[in-house]
């Protein structure tokens, strides 16, 4: 029918369409009203014509179709010429200068989770138009509580590449959804101009060097651990980039703004050191849930894929009564050792059992003065519980998916089967894979990383069964070998909001206005409370450093380049002794020379790695300086390395230390300062009075202040290192190389074991 061909097809609301159609269809509407509106004023003329035909002609006047135009125009178009731009409010409200600013800006997110729903929210309707998300996790049944940009048909999905898949324009979505990336769409609701690169990534890999931090305004850190955070803050550091840094623990919540030379940075106060257990009670005498999932993340993991045993979860301290279990922690590594040539093989499941969850038990059954007191532990046979476990092996899908059940002794047998294999193929991929002159590769445990902790809850609930104690789901014990607190989707998003506003001050520059804010709901005060930004503690290790970039060519550098031409000549150190680190340990010293013709890249050193120059200056040491590596082929007069100073930097110093007189003691307490007694202004000195630091404590609330011995403990921080001499004594079998450590009361000697 005619009418049908002429009807209006229903338009998508104004708001779909894209800025320019929609200003284009709000101009033709704007236009036909007020031609309406002309004709309607013109004065009535008189017409010869019938009446019925005025009526017949009427209605072809009005079957014009309106092309372009919604059937129903919304009610902004009706009232007003042309459609605001999208970003009015906030041209209004953070001014021209300032949103200009935040639209012009390219930002890092670190961090997908709690916090870094919230924080792309708002970011994504602040008008902030680059946004680079780099998170390694996946999405968990949990997180849909409180993560609100996920939903059911995520879960087991990338949290970084469903923000991907939710928010960017059509042609980059249509490429990222073949490989499992959902996620532009959601933020696109929020901003459909926003551009978002999203990393299913460490933080830590090799791509993410200091040069790829660079190309940031600003890093925002929505992370849930501590050395994640503090890698964060080293590479912003010594990339002179700010960065906004944010934390929530249960119902508090801090954010904090790092500049480097301005504010304090993350390691200017000493963290909480993590909980260790003694090795006696993991390795012999469990008795609560977390001693066998401790056991089975820090020793048994690390056994298998890893390297040899996690010494920081475990106090080695040998006394009288952990000396044996000490002694024969060390012949079961050897005795898993050969286990681990097993990897890959079909007998590989049942070897570990048996050493582990039989052999294990029954030298320990055997100890019969260990079990006066303690219920004996029960040796379990693999065979035994493999044949009892037919519904289980059936159902094993349903196993996996379930991580809120606590599982039965035959279903985690199957689990951890399951995840033997496959880490067992993993690790063997990666070994095909590896470079022959590279390190042993290893997978490390992370609660994120599905396979590693389906093996190690599995083995901690074998372990439980083992010992009488109650077994746990994988839910519970994500959290406890994560060491994660339930959040709060509040919490998170007050933070994320509080990160959005101290953002706006770094993008104005006014970092003297940027606050500590810390969110404080059970205070008898206020909700939030801030405080001015601290100042970066001189004795802090990570800041207080001199930051120097050198360009390498790896292909040809030497380490002897390195020593003799930008440590020596371009840094000034042709009569200084120092120490040259990297991260595993020493490269160069006075006494190890042997590395220097080697080449960096035979060294382990490689683009994006760190050194370090400490110098050995009992007097006045300068400053440790950091090197980070670029490489790069071009050098100086053809040189393989590159520094590019016109002059030798001026380096700063090491602070003195000031000693503070105690009613005549000798040894005084060593507070920052340069004479002893002085009225230094120093976070430092202000806190050595109880009182204050009381207050003060009120008043901050600090996440991460939890340290015993408060400012004498962050006092001697770098003291000792700047004092201590390495000296070797020679003429028996082996060197011997001594720490001596000067103190007021003259040297103490120490076996650098």
């Amino acid at each position: 029918m005619e009418a049908s061909e002429n009807a209006i097809e229903p338009a998508a609301p104004l708001a779909a369409v894209p800025a320019a159609t929609a200003d284009s269809a709000a101009g033709q509407a704007a236009g036909q009203t007020v031609n309406a509106r002309e004709q309607q004023s013109q004065p009535q003329q008189e017409s010869s014509q019938d009446p019925q035909q005025k009526s017949a002609q009427a209605p072809a006047q009005n079957t014009q179709p309106r092309q372009g135009l919604p059937s129903r125009l919304p009610l902004t178009a009706q009232r007003c010429p042309r459609a605001m731009p999208r970003d009015t409010y906030n041209h209004q409200s953070l001014g021209a200068s300032l949103n200009s600013s935040v639209k012009q800006a390219r930002v890092l997110m670190v961090g997908a989770g709690g916090i870094g729903c919230e924080l792309l929210k708002n970011l994504a309707l602040t008008g902030f138009s680059e946004i680079h998300v780099v998170d390694l996790d996946t999405i968990d049944l949990s997180n849909l509580n409180r993560q609100f940009l996920f939903r059911q048909e995520h879960i087991k999905k990338s949290k970084a590449l469903v923000y991907i898949a939710r928010s960017s324009v059509t042609m980059e979505r249509d490429e990222k959804l073949t490989g499992g990336q959902v996620a532009k769409e959601v933020a696109e609701k929020f901003n459909p101009h926003v551009k978002i690169v999203a990393h299913h990534a460490n933080i830590r890999d090799d791509p993410f060097a200091v040069s790829w931090f660079r190309q940031f305004n600003i890093v925002f850190n929505a992370l849930d651990n501590l050395e994640a955070r503090r890698h964060v803050n080293k590479m912003c550091l010594a990339a002179n980039v700010p960065l906004i840094e944010s934390g929530t623990t249960g119902f508090n919540g801090q954010v904090q703004v790092i500049k480097k030379g301005v504010t304090a940075c993350y390691d200017c106060t000493a963290k909480e050191t993590p909980k260790t257990f003694p090795v006696c009670t993991i390795r012999s005498t469990p008795s609560q849930p977390i001693h066998c999932i401790v056991w089975g993340k820090s020793y048994l993991m690390n056994e298998i894929f890893g390297v040899s045993e996690d010494q920081s979860a475990f106090d080695h301290s040998a006394d009288a009564e952990n000396a044996h279990e000490i002694e024969e922690l060390k012949k079961e590594s050897e005795a898993l050792e050969r286990i681990r040539d097993a990897v890959g093989t079909e007998n590989f499941p049942q070897m570990l059992f048996d050493k582990v969850f039989n052999s294990d038990i029954e030298r320990l059954r055997s100890v019969e003065d260990m079990w006066k007191l303690r219920r004996k532990p029960e040796p379990l046979h693999y065979g035994a519980i493999l044949a009892q476990a037919t519904d289980a092996i059936a159902s094993r899908d349903d196993i996996l998916s379930d991580d809120q059940r606590v599982w039965t002794l035959e279903e985690n047998l199957v689990v951890f089967r399951d995840s033997l294999d496959r880490l067992s193929k993993r690790i063997l991929d990666i070994k095909k894979k590896k470079d022959p002159s590279g390190p042993e590769p290893t997978i490390s445990f992370d609660k994120d990383d599905i396979d590693a902790l389906d093996f190690v809850a599995s083995c901690a609930n074998i372990r439980s069964t083992i010992f009488g104690i109650d077994r746990k789901s994988r839910f519970e014990i994500k959290q406890m070998a994560g060491n994660i607190i339930p959040a709060i989707a509040t919490t998170n998003a007050i933070v994320a909001g509080l990160c959005i506003l101290e953002a706006f001050k770094v993008l104005k520059g006014e970092y003297e206005q940027a606050k500590e804010v810390f969110l404080q709901p059970f205070s008898s005060t206020r909700l939030l409370g801030s405080d001015t930004s601290r100042k970066p503690n001189p004795e802090c290790p990570v800041c207080s450093v001199f930051n120097v970039t050198i360009k390498v060519d790896l292909s040809r550098a030497t380490l002897n380049d390195v020593v003799e031409d930008i440590i020596k000549k371009q840094l000034g150190f042709e009569e200084k002794e120092f120490v040259l680190n990297n991260e595993v340990g020493i490269v160069y010293d006075a006494d190890e020379t042997d590395n220097l013709p080697r080449k960096l890249s035979d060294l382990g050193i490689k683009a994006g790695s760190f050194l370090t120059v400490i110098d050995e200056d009992d007097e006045e040491p300068l400053v440790n300086i950091v090197m980070n590596i670029e490489e790069s082929a071009v050098g100086i007069q053809d040189k393989p390395v590159e520094v590019g100073f016109e002059e030798k930097p001026e380096i700063p110093r090491k602070p003195k230390k000031a000693t503070i007189a105690t009613n005549g003691e000798p040894n005084g307490v060593q507070q920052n300062g340069n004479h002893p007694g002085a009225d230094v202004q120093s976070a430092t000195l202000k806190r050595a009075h109880p009182g204050d630091e009381q207050s003060r404590a009120l008043k901050r609330a600090h996440l991460d202040d939890n340290v015993q011995g408060g400012t004498l403990k962050r006092a001697h921080t770098g003291d000792d290192a700047q004092l201590t001499r390495k000296l070797r004594i020679t003429g028996a079998e082996d060197d011997h190389v001594l720490l001596v450590q000067d103190d007021d009361g003259g040297a103490i000697v120490i076996p650098d074991d």
